[in-house]
């Protein structure tokens, strides 16, 4: 049990400090929330604009619009622009940030307290297979979130997405690979 525990720990502040990395220090997904110098202008329009918080599509038919209606519309609409509004009322403060980094690190705690769960149930793992399976489990989380809401969305940082599940879940898988297959007499 002391194994494990000491695995799900390290792997998930291995998993926390990429996504650190990632998104703050090396700000490798700066193509998707990039910076314009008109933000003052257009946060103060959408503020006349949305009566509530939400993330908005556009064009989008209203809702109740009968089917022949919204394929015009959806038809009409194409080679012109579209956009995703995502709109907050509030931005958090700094303790707003620090809950959301604690809530990040115990959701990764979990995320690998059940990798090691699914490991553990395979009879006398190597490293490889740890290995191989904490990759793969990288691998599936890339393609379920970032790369399916791609298909839909485009994203403008889908490699780095990419990026991200090779360095943290393989980085991970080393440390899981190596550590979970130690001789019990090492531990």
């Amino acid at each position: 049990m002391k194994k494990t525990i000491i695995g799900v720990l390290v792997g998930a502040v291995i998993l926390f400090i990429w996504q650190f990395l990632s998104w703050a220090l090396l700000n490798l997904h700066e193509p998707q929330q990039k910076y314009t110098p008109k933000q003052d202008t257009v946060l103060a329009f959408l503020q006349t604009q949305f009566s509530e918080e939400g993330a908005y599509m556009m064009p989008q038919p209203a809702p109740g619009t009968p089917k022949e209606e919204m394929e015009k519309k959806m038809k009409e609409s194409e080679g012109k622009p579209w956009a995703q509004v995502i709109y907050h009322k509030s931005m958090p403060g700094m303790d707003g940030m620090f809950m959301n980094m604690a809530r990040g690190l115990l959701v990764n705690i979990v995320i690998i307290w059940l990798l090691c769960w699914l490991l553990g149930k395979i009879n006398a793992p190597s490293f490889g297979t740890v290995f191989m399976g904490t990759l793969g489990t990288g691998i599936i989380v890339f393609l379920h979130a970032p790369y399916t809401m791609h298909i839909w969305y485009g994203s403008f940082d889908l490699m780095i997405h990419f990026l991200d599940a090779i360095v943290a879940w393989g980085v991970t898988g080393l440390w899981l690979g190596w550590w979970l297959t130690r001789k019990k007499s090492q531990a």
